[in-house]
């Protein structure tokens, strides 16, 4: 019998408290649904989706929320909720299904599966009657037609377990010749007239390219090639300009559902805006670009202020707001009129592009900033009024879920946009989440993945946790001196290696730790996404751990870190556009990677400043006294004054003690 409750309500998950009053008897994922489902003799009905996601919400009212649907669910299946950004290790085993057997994925993502977990049937979001048939004829299938089911589930879970087996290890080093023709390959993808890339013929949807940015970057810093640097311009300009980023509170929406970066998809993720901050901070930091500058200080303080509790970060913002998407951010010509009056009312229009036809639903525009205001007084005491009016909407939701490997993203971003802007409350910041994340996330000498409320979930962190973690610890290292966190990052790294490593192929990473829950495939995914993977993230905090840790750790950290970034040169030869992190992990190794070693007095050093300010991306920079770091060992200042010595990997110029004989060594403006 199925057991007539919903058992979502204790869950800590938001997404999943969002479905507790469903008459549908979800339960969550465990060994003990499986086992129900083998004694029931019935199908698995697995729904994965996430807190923000619109069309999740729109299934949801359709038919979760529907008695007649859900007496057909409960009847006739185990129905079992995922969020995917708690398990991303379910959702990526299952979205692999649907995309081969659909040839697209998407969220609510809807898999019909054998007890033991092999899927069958997969597919996304169905309307209320569609949904209806499918459950009826995947009803008929399973009683009538057994054999076919079986048959079909090996096949997939075979071609699943194939697709697993990823890219073998080993390899030879990286070499600068293939991050050009990765990049080379990047440029021929822009999309000249918009800026960002182009994704099909009709250039949309358009998702930020965060990771591939700070690549680009990275890319002119070591060539002085123009070009990358202007491709970042004009696609961080264009964004920052458009519907994308909230011109009002700061931050930016998942994606643009046009070419042109107008309309968002208007949900917000922590993941976009921190790996979004890091590139504007580096490219500001490189060209003290005064909109760049701007867009770090806004989206910084999104973060910190819309997203933040308990010290950490959390998940994100809905699209929706009172049902509708985009509601709270939307204008109309006649709205704006009853907030600021005719005069500001009509400069405001022209300034955003608010117009009588709209840009969005109902004749309503999302705002854009095309151009600077000619009056900055009068821009903040309109941006002022309606952001006080906004304010006064409904408002979307929050994911209130704090995930590990995102507050890892934000905690280097956050840091390094205090270097930019020369602001102490962002590192502050950063070094709030971070040690409240190692309070409550560690448990029994474990990372956990997600918690809320204060209350750590029961899912083991992934890889991509470990790794994000550790490397925001690292940048926490480079700019405080503060030891705990290097030694909080190379225990990760540690368990890392232990677990998560591919010990028949060197250099290859499992998603999954080996002591985790057994799913029917164990995942390994190399490629970046909307996030980088988890092995190029895991790249990155060894590379930087290889030049920071002690040296009795240090040569298993440089020789991991080469294997790994080493497994990762077919992607950066075939498809560099899915490998935006890699490319930015290879352009830092192929220059040493680059470090910075400052004997001073870290406090006020001028010095150090200008090596944190000048440094490329992926370079490490330490400062402090004689012997106060690996990276310092028996390096001193020299007569009296504070000196810096820039290595490349092993190989290390003569000390200079001023900005412009640094900024000459580096080839860099001061």
């Amino acid at each position: 019998m199925s057991p007539a409750v919903n058992a979502l309500a204790r869950a800590t998950s938001p997404y999943l408290r969002q479905h507790a009053d469903n008459p549908v008897h979800w339960q969550e994922w465990s060994p003990a649904a499986l086992v129900e489902a083998a004694e029931r003799d019935v199908p698995i009905l697995l729904s994965v989706g996430y807190a923000a996601c619109h069309w999740c919400h729109v299934m949801a009212h359709e038919s979760f929320e529907d008695e007649t649907v859900a007496a057909v669910m409960n009847e006739g299946f185990v129905n079992i909720k995922v969020d995917r950004e708690e398990r991303p290790d379910i959702d990526a085993v299952y979205m692999n299904a649907t995309v081969a057997l659909t040839g697209q994925g998407g969220w609510p993502m809807t898999c019909f599966l054998t007890p033991d977990g092999r899927p069958f049937f997969c597919g996304t979001y169905y309307p209320k009657a569609n949904f209806l048939q499918l459950l009826a004829a995947v009803s008929e299938t399973w009683r009538t037609r057994r054999a076919e089911v079986e048959e079909t589930s090996d096949h997939i879970a075979g071609e699943l377990r194939t697709m697993a087996s990823g890219l073998p290890g080993g390899g030879p080093p990286i070499q600068p010749a293939l991050c050009d023709h990765a990049v080379a390959a990047v440029l021929q993808d822009e999309d000249p007239v918009h800026g960002g890339f182009l994704t099909n013929q009709a250039g949309a949807p358009k998702f930020p390219p965060s990771a591939l940015l700070e690549a680009l970057l990275r890319s002119h810093e070591r060539t002085g090639d123009v070009m990358p640097l202007e491709v970042v311009e004009r696609t961080c300009t264009a964004m920052a300009r458009g519907g994308i980023y909230d011109q009002l509170a700061g931050g930016f929406a998942r994606y643009s559902v046009d070419a042109a970066w107008v309309v968002p998809h208007f949900e917000k993720m922590l993941y976009d805006n921190a790996l979004l901050l890091r590139a504007y901070a580096h490219w500001a930091r490189r060209t003290s670009n005064p909109l760049a500058r701007r867009v770090i200080g806004e989206t910084a303080r999104f973060v910190i202020d819309d997203l933040g509790a308990d010290g950490m970060f959390t998940s994100s913002l809905d699209a929706d707001a009172d049902g509708r998407e985009g509601l709270t951010y939307v204008w109309t010509p006649a709205q704006l009129h009853e907030v600021l009056g005719a005069d500001d009312a009509r400069w405001a229009a022209e300034l955003f592009r608010v117009t009588d036809s709209g840009t969005f639903e109902h004749g309503s525009s999302v705002l854009q900033l095309p151009n600077d205001p000619d009056d900055l007084d009068r821009f903040e005491r309109v941006r002022t009024a309606l952001l006080a009016a906004r304010f006064n909407r409904p408002q979307p939701g929050r994911d209130d879920k704090v995930v590990t490997a995102w507050n890892g993203l934000a905690i280097t971003a956050l840091a390094e946009a205090s270097v930019a802007l020369d602001e102490p409350e962002l590192l502050y910041a950063a070094m709030q989440c971070a040690r409240s994340l190692i309070d409550l996330h560690i448990v029994d000498g474990r990372l956990r993945r997600t918690s809320l409320g204060g209350q750590v979930g029961d899912s083991a962190a992934i890889l991509e946790d470990h790794a994000a973690l550790a490397t925001g610890l690292l940048t926490l290292y480079q700019l405080t001196g503060e030891e705990p966190w290097l030694s909080t990052a190379t225990w990760l790294l540690d368990i890392a290696l232990e677990h998560f490593a591919d010990t028949a192929n060197a250099g290859r990473w499992f998603d999954t730790a080996d002591d985790a829950e057994a799913l029917m495939v164990r995942p390994a995914d190399p490629l970046d996404g909307a996030t980088p993977s988890g092995a190029s993230l895991i790249a990155e905090a060894l590379q930087l751990a290889a030049h920071l840790a002690p040296a009795h750790r240090a040569d298993v950290y440089a020789s991991a870190a080469e294997a790994t970034l080493a497994s990762a040169a077919p992607i950066l030869a075939r498809l560099p556009r899915s490998g935006g992190h890699w490319l930015a992990v290879a352009e830092a190794a192929v220059r040493g990677p680059i470090q910075i070693a400052v004997a001073c007095d870290p406090v006020g050093s001028e010095l150090l400043a200008a090596a944190r300010r000048l440094a490329p991306g992926g370079a490490i920079v330490v400062g402090g006294p004689v012997n106060s770091s690996e990276l310092l060992t028996d390096r001193d200042r020299v007569a009296g004054a504070d000196a810096a010595y820039v290595c490349r990997g092993r190989a290390c110029d003569l000390p200079v003690t001023t900005a412009s004989e640094l900024a000459a060594a580096l080839g860099a403006p001061v």
